[in-house]
């Protein structure tokens, strides 16, 4: 299946069942902030278009934003903590031995902004599941980390799915 026969499909389908779009929501989220799992899921196109299907077919919008930043804090936080159980020697595993150029990135990143590199890195598609799990890799504490998570997995939900909606809404008015 290609990359657009997903997305066509996957909205087709919040559509037909709109009481499921949070779990969507959710789930694409997730996908999208897991290590290596985000670099199979578009899920930002598609999140993006659904936050334009919330306006336009009357879904309320704050239990798919909520939904969404629950499955972004919950990808961080699973990337996160496989960074930390696997520690440095993650930098020798599969797929990070294969581009070693951007895992010392994220690390200067890190280095340069601290716990506010989480916040920012979900921002930057590529930086968006690379960052939690290099996070896990440095040792970071958990307590500031998950500070950052959630609160930017709240912002960016919202900065995602609410323009399409609001957009959407007001030009039907």
């Amino acid at each position: 299946m290609d990359l657009e026969a997903l997305k066509t499909s996957t909205l087709a389908f919040v559509e037909a069942h709109q009481a499921w779009t949070p779990a969507i929501a959710g789930g694409l989220a997730f996908c999208e902030s897991v290590a290596v799992l985000s670099l199979f899921v578009p899920a930002t196109v598609i999140l993006v278009a659904i936050g334009a299907m919330v306006g336009g077919i009357g879904i309320p919008l704050w239990p798919v934003v909520i939904a969404a930043a629950v499955g972004a804090a919950l990808g961080d936080w699973l990337s996160y903590e496989v960074g930390r159980w696997l520690g440095p020697g993650a930098k020798t595993k599969w797929p990070l031995r294969r581009y070693p150029e951007l895992t010392l990135k994220a690390e200067g990143f890190i280095a340069r902004w601290g716990i506010a590199a989480v916040a920012i890195g979900r921002f930057f598609g590529p930086a968006r599941a690379l960052v939690p799990l290099v996070a896990g890799i440095l040792g970071l504490p958990r307590l500031p980390f998950q500070a950052a998570n959630i609160t930017s997995a709240l912002v960016w939900a919202f900065v995602l799915l609410a323009p399409g909606a609001g957009l959407l809404a007001w030009f039907e008015r």
